[in-house]
């Protein structure tokens, strides 16, 4: 995610052209931190180089997430991560090649932080796969009142076998990528840790920095 503090970095076009010789398959950015005609621009670019785009939701009122759906569209990126009214976003994405992973439990805040117990995930994210959507985007290592990994076992029972379990924030060591994979994750997100560099300490450059990562899946 060319993301900090969940906000798309200001420098995101430069960032996609230095990492661009890694050849990465799978490139997002927030609806928050860059304008309408930027994120386009964003996308665009993903698009050139052959990845799959990602928009995330973070935005904390619900009129500004739906305006953030409608962005998706219009831009037409591949995949809309985030927010919380599913059916409301459901009825935007109609008739597009967009799929869409929701949040399940509470989020709040922003940097968003997740509540709820592996219950509610494991409710919400089966209510949602019935729904239409094709996955759900779960905050585990944001969660502020239970484990991280028993949400993702139950965001994993949720999803049964067809639907995609994306696990985002907080992914910030090799140790929580073996975790997230052992307990049912079918994918995740990482940016803040790549541009603190503090996912592989001592490496100096965003490139190197995504090299670790990519050793790692």
């Amino acid at each position: 995610m060319l993301t900090r503090q969940d906000r798309t970095v200001p420098n995101c076009l430069e960032v996609l052209a230095e990492i661009a010789p890694l050849g990465l398959k799978h490139i997002g950015f927030k609806d928050i931190g860059a304008d309408t005609e930027t994120l386009r621009r964003l996308n665009a670019g993903i698009k050139a180089l052959g990845a799959m785009s990602y928009l995330e939701v973070v935005a904390t009122s619900p009129e500004a997430a739906l305006n953030s759906a409608r962005i998706a569209v219009e831009i037409g990126v591949d995949r809309l991560l985030g927010g919380t009214q599913v059916a409301e976003t459901l009825d935007i994405l109609r008739g597009t090649s967009v799929a869409y992973y929701p949040f399940p439990g509470l989020p709040a805040g922003h940097p968003t932080q997740l509540g709820g117990d592996a219950a509610l995930i494991e409710a919400h994210t089966a209510a949602f796969i019935a729904q239409g959507c094709a996955g759900v985007d779960l905050l585990a290592y944001r969660a502020t009142g239970a484990d991280p990994l028993d949400l993702v076992r139950a965001a994993r029972r949720g999803c049964g076998t067809a639907a995609s379990l994306i696990c985002a924030g907080g992914v910030d060591s090799p140790t929580r990528i073996a975790a997230l994979r052992s307990a049912g994750a079918d994918a995740f997100t990482i940016g803040s840790a790549v541009f603190d560099h503090s996912f592989a300490p001592g490496k100096a450059s965003l490139t190197a920095q995504l090299k670790e990562i990519l050793a790692c899946v």
